[in-house]
């Protein structure tokens, strides 16, 4: 399994393209405007508790005010309220919380009321980014991510990845950490911190309590609200989640920006830095590695997948919706049972990465073909848990129903990347149409359809446009058609025919359904 990091750079934005096996998989974008990410630390006043929420509404400086429930408050709320308001007024410059005389505990049943009041000061994180009419949702029990482990402020707790399964591993990183762990704060040990070796999780560790320190260095003069302690920079956040040893390339189309992750990776794993590579081809970068050809396919409401089979997404207030379908596929060597398991195992494989490249979260609802087998069933769900086994955001998938339904919920931290890839029509006055790639996409479907039917000769009627696209440039379209099926298909351009409109015909000029 190869996975290539794609980054392409503009003025106000940088695109991140994550491909595995060369298929799209997650598309991020780092926008310099974006002063609310997720990990963001700021210095903020609460504005007022509401008692009937059990949740305080805090000023972060967003035009709507940040919600803060009594649960993200974290148990040792007073300790920090107490060191924000001693090292705010200089009184404290100790920040390494080895001489800090902590505070008893909140109740982890209390209210709102009791802990919080108007005007307070108060150190929060962002954990959800502002999401249409909501402001951002927030904690008070900070975490700062390095690479190999998660700095916690005012904790004494030592957890270990659940990912991490040997029982003997895990027993060696909790001595290791303890051992080097400060007083006065807790550690949890990433994934990838698995067979790492006492100074490489120090090195780590050092470099978080730097940025706890320059952080605090911060509060004396801090204006409220403001932004104390800001996310790494996107590149930097992508490289330190989810880099590993399977990556084989990383494509950077900025010189600065390619110094930048070049270094980067020289300190995470220097021995990868060589495939840290600096793009200056005149042809843009996505089109190069086939990313604009894939965003526009895998976007909008209908999704096309292997075999004629396809899925829809349909979005609601409350939740979103997937309905899996066959297509007018048909298999006379397999029965509906069988036909139905091998359309939802790649359906389950491609809402798998739908979820991560859309970035869905909350409650979503897949509509799976009905199979009557139980162990047919029980093999869709276990194939659904095994594709979504990467996915960094925070999950559960249920069984599937009597009537074949599977719900998923996701963690949602941001909003959902959503982009268009309807067109303007070229025929005057006709509403938006889908990407001419994706009639393009359809149009093969249907000729592979056709050629399973063993048709001698088959002649495609469509669009001059489209027409063009099919058979002009070396090798064409059509060429690898035929070098791929051994059976030469004639386009007859039809000036006639609107944009989307084609036809296939056989050798006696009848059409084919």
């Amino acid at each position: 399994m190869d996975k290539e990091l794609i980054i392409r750079s503009s003025s106000d934005f940088v695109d991140f393209a994550l491909l595995k096996d060369g298929k799209l998989i997650e598309l991020h974008k780092d926008e310099e405007d974006n002063n609310f990410a997720v990990g963001d630390v700021f210095i903020a006043k609460i504005r007022k508790a509401v008692p009937g929420l059990n949740a305080a509404f805090v000023n972060v400086g967003f035009e709507k005010d940040a919600f803060l429930h009594y649960h993200d408050l974290g148990p040792k709320l007073p300790s920090l309220l107490k060191f924000v308001k001693r090292v705010s007024t200089g009184k404290h410059t100790d920040f390494l919380l080895k001489n800090f005389q902590f505070e008893k505990d909140i109740d982890k049943d209390g209210s709102i009321a009791d802990v919080l009041k108007s005007n307070q000061s108060l150190l929060v994180q962002i954990v959800k980014e502002p999401i249409s009419t909501k402001g951002p949702r927030i904690s008070s029990e900070l975490s700062i991510a390095g690479r190999y482990i998660v700095l916690v402020p005012f904790s004494d707790r030592i957890s270990i990845s659940q990912k991490i399964e040997s029982k003997e591993e895990k027993d060696r990183l909790k001595r290791l950490v303890k051992s080097i762990t400060p007083k006065g704060f807790g550690v949890i040990v990433r994934t990838v911190a698995e067979g790492k070796k006492v100074a490489e999780l120090d090195t780590d560790l050092q470099n978080l309590l730097s940025r706890w320190t320059a952080m605090c260095k911060k509060l004396n003069k801090a204006p409220h609200p403001s932004k104390v302690l800001g996310e790494m920079n996107k590149a930097s956040s992508i490289l330190r989640d989810i880099f590993n040893d399977s990556f084989s390339s990383i494509v950077v189309d900025d010189e600065e920006l390619y110094m930048q992750i070049k270094d980067y990776v020289h300190q995470i794993a220097p021995k990868k830095e060589s495939i840290v590579k600096h793009y200056q081809n005149g042809v843009p970068i996505f089109e190069k590695h086939g990313i604009e050809r894939q965003i526009k396919t895998s976007f909008g409401r209908t999704v096309s997948m292997a075999k004629g089979a396809y899925i829809v997404i349909e979005h609601t207030e409350a939740l979103h919706v997937i309905d899996v379908n066959s297509g007018n596929r048909s298999n006379k060597e397999k029965n509906q049972e069988d036909t139905a398991l091998e359309v939802n195992m790649i359906s389950a494989t491609e809402i798998a990465r739908q979820l991560r490249l859309r970035d869905m979260g909350g409650i979503i609802v897949v509509d799976f073909i009905d199979m009557g087998n139980a162990e047919n069933r029980k093999k869709l769900y276990n194939h659904l848990r095994d594709e979504m086994k990467d996915d960094k955001a925070k999950h559960k998938i249920l069984p599937p129903s009597k009537f074949g339904l599977i719900q998923i919920t996701r963690q949602r931290v941001r909003p959902e990347r959503n982009i268009e890839t309807r067109e303007e029509n070229p025929n005057v006055g006709g509403e938006d149409i889908e990407a001419p790639i994706k009639v393009v996409q359809r149009i093969q479907q249907d000729m592979e359809r056709i050629f399973k039917k063993d048709y001698k000769k088959v002649t495609l009627n469509t669009h001059p446009f489209i027409a063009a696209f099919l058979t002009k440039g070396f090798p064409s379209i059509r060429s690898k058609w035929f070098l791929e099926h051994k059976k030469w298909v004639k386009v007859l351009p039809r000036d006639a025919y609107t944009y989307l409109e084609y036809h296939f015909y056989d050798k006696n000029g009848d059409k084919i359904d």
